[in-house]
């Protein structure tokens, strides 16, 4: 799929143009030569409007240092890698990619070390850092700290208390003839159901290969205890196995009183629902007669330099410019999207937005996403089975077992 170009190209094309152009200042300026820069920018394509303001701030900061020529192009966070490793050398200078391809990019020399890593560590939040490291070197520039998924309820119909279990939400989307979503078909979210159980995914040394306990037939919770779980909750009229585009649309026309989304959704959800918009952590669930607070994978989003720019030291620059708290601050305020930068995370903005205020509750039930390839599928149709209710009826220990083998195939 070919990326968007934009074009931005928010060059200095000509110094004489900020002087007025006169002669005699044209004349000065071909007797001090200036660099010419170019460099190319990948990023979101919603992020255009917000890169623009950016970049403009950067020629700013650096006018007649360099004669810049800056391109924008859209490319997707979660292929960045893949487009950038077929071919590093034609790759952008600078961009955003998300935090789980960090380690491909480094042992594929895409990334160097930062050189000003304490500078970095220090302005941002630990966890944005740990996501940007790879053997406590840290390779990329933290741009935000939102990328994880928590509660949306509609106050209207949920209250605070119903709000901390999932048994007090389903009630509630029953009595009230509506719906809570959550999307089983993703992976990312059924790790929810297993991630505070004391069942274990992650990688293996190799750094690409997993393991994983979820089919554990021993011990307080069970890999079967968190299937029975799953199909009590499945088997409930209150509930709905939908993606992430199907709740904001029932959250819309009102069929829709509560789901479990990100940081992404918050302006669409208060838009419909207002001064009735609730989030809070996730809530709890109940397996093998207890309650289990309800896990998330976390991520971030950082700011690559490729270590192949013909112009490093600028791609460097720029960067940092990207990421500084100026621009984490206007990030938040154009796209809604949670900073790392620790300044801007402890700012009365931020601890006033819903949405961030229940990441960062839900953050103390998170864990990073560090998982390999073949992780997704198998979760995501062992979950699909027990959203269906398990209807070819078989043993659930069965399904947990395949689970995990296709998941830890190597």
């Amino acid at each position: 799929m070919g990326r968007k170009i934009y074009g931005l190209l928010l060059g200095i094309l000509c110094t004489a143009v900020l002087t007025g152009c006169n002669t005699a200042k044209k004349t000065d300026s071909m007797d001090t030569k200036i660099p010419k820069v170019e460099l190319t920018v990948w990023g979101a394509e919603e992020d255009m409007a917000l890169m623009e303001q950016i970049m403009q701030g950067f020629q700013a900061e650096y006018q007649g240092q360099a004669d810049f020529q800056i391109l924008f192009e859209a490319q997707g966070e979660s292929q960045c890698k893949d487009a950038l490793l077929g071919g590093l050398e034609e790759g952008a200078d600078v961009f955003t990619f998300a935090d789980d391809q960090l380690n491909a990019l480094a042992a594929a020399g895409a990334l160097d070390p930062i050189e000003n890593a304490e500078e970095i560590r220090g302005k941002n939040l630990p966890s944005a850092v740990e996501a940007a490291t790879v053997n406590e070197k840290l390779y990329a520039y933290p741009l935000t700290a939102d990328n994880g998924y928590f509660l949306y309820y509609n106050k209207q119909y949920i209250t605070e208390e119903q709000a901390r279990t999932l048994d007090g939400i389903l009630q509630a989307a029953v009595t009230s003839g509506r719906r809570f979503t959550m999307d089983w078909s993703s992976a990312w979210y059924v790790y929810s159901f297993f991630g505070n159980t004391g069942l274990q995914i992650g990688l293996n040394e190799d750094g690409i290969t997993n393991y994983c306990t979820w089919n554990q037939a021993e011990g307080e919770i069970r890999g079967v205890d968190v299937a029975q779980a799953m199909l009590r909750i499945a088997s409930s009229p209150g509930f709905a196995n939908q993606t992430d585009e199907a709740f904001l649309e029932g959250v819309r026309n009102g069929s829709v009183i509560a789901g479990v989304s990100g940081v992404w959704n918050a302006v669409a959800i208060q838009e419909a629902w207002g001064e009735n918009t609730g989030a809070s952590k996730l809530p709890t669930y109940t397996c093998n007669n207890r309650q289990i607070q309800m896990a998330s994978f976390s991520g971030c989003k950082l700011i690559g330099v490729n270590a192949y720019s013909e112009h490093r030291e600028w791609a460097v620059k720029l960067a940092e410019w990207i990421t500084n708290e100026e621009n984490q601050r206007l990030r938040f305020e154009m796209r809604g999207q949670g900073p790392s930068n620790i300044a801007v995370a402890d700012s009365a903005q931020i601890q006033e937005s819903p949405a961030i205020a229940a990441l960062l509750e839900q953050s103390e039930f998170s864990q990073l996403q560090r998982v390999g390839g073949k992780f997704w599928d198998p979760v995501s149709k062992f979950a699909g089975n027990m959203a269906e209710g398990n209807p070819t009826g078989q043993d659930l220990q069965e399904q947990l077992n395949e689970m995990v083998e296709g998941v830890s195939a190597r």
